[in-house]
């Protein structure tokens, strides 16, 4: 990871490790920060815009310090300088640092790779793992799941499996945001269980809220 990393926060994106996110690009500063990231390494780190950051939006407002970097896998240069991207996630961070010589923000960041499991961690993803699968089929049936299928899901890694759900299911943003801050793999497997089981039950009770503070 470079010592400097190109931040590109937004205020509905969360982006997981090993998940493809797909990105239009049209901003000068962020046109400069893809050529750049283009030129050298070609990461980019994701993070996500505190509440209010409407009100200084063209300069620096406040980020969730835990983010993922992502890598440029395909790039298309358009004719009038916008791009359309394609990111990998690769690995979570933590913002140290932010620095202010460029239009665009860059950070210096502290990897932050999961906890290692023990076999008993391993039996409670596999346990998660059921759960999800069983949701994630009556999820499809309500139009939670955007892009995931049942079939396609049960021949996913547990990991590739959970990521790919948190990022890709129908929750806010906040809730995305805490479920990328879970110190490991089996504790976010376990939150995202609970949060979409709430998130199933407040679609048979309307006027339920279950987002994450």
């Amino acid at each position: 990871m470079s010592e400097l990393l190109p931040l590109f926060p937004l205020p509905n994106v969360v982006l997981f490790p090993n998940v493809f996110l797909p990105l239009h690009i049209f901003e000068p500063r962020y046109r400069e920060m893809v050529a750049d990231a283009l030129a050298a390494d070609r990461l980019i780190g994701m993070v996500l815009l505190r509440p209010g950051w409407e009100r200084d939006y063209e300069g620096r407002p406040p980020v969730y310090p835990v983010g993922c970097t992502g890598v440029i896998t395909h790039a298309e240069h358009l004719p009038d300088g916008r791009y359309n991207i394609v990111l990998r996630g690769v690995e979570r961070f933590r913002i140290a640092q932010e620095e202010g010589s460029r239009a665009y923000r860059r950070a210096i960041v502290e990897p932050l790779g999961e906890r290692a499991f023990d076999p008993a961690d391993r039996a409670d993803i596999r346990l998660c793992r059921s759960k999800l699968e069983s949701l994630l089929a009556r999820a499809v049936e309500k139009a939670n799941a955007k892009h995931l299928d049942p079939r396609m899901a049960a021949a996913m890694p547990d990991e590739d499996l959970v990521n790919a759900l948190a990022q890709c299911l129908d929750f806010e943003p906040l809730e995305k945001q805490a479920l990328l801050e879970q110190p490991s793999l089996r504790s976010r497997a376990a939150s995202l269980v609970e949060l979409l089981e709430m998130k199933m039950m407040a679609a048979r009770a309307p006027g339920v809220s279950t987002v994450a503070h």
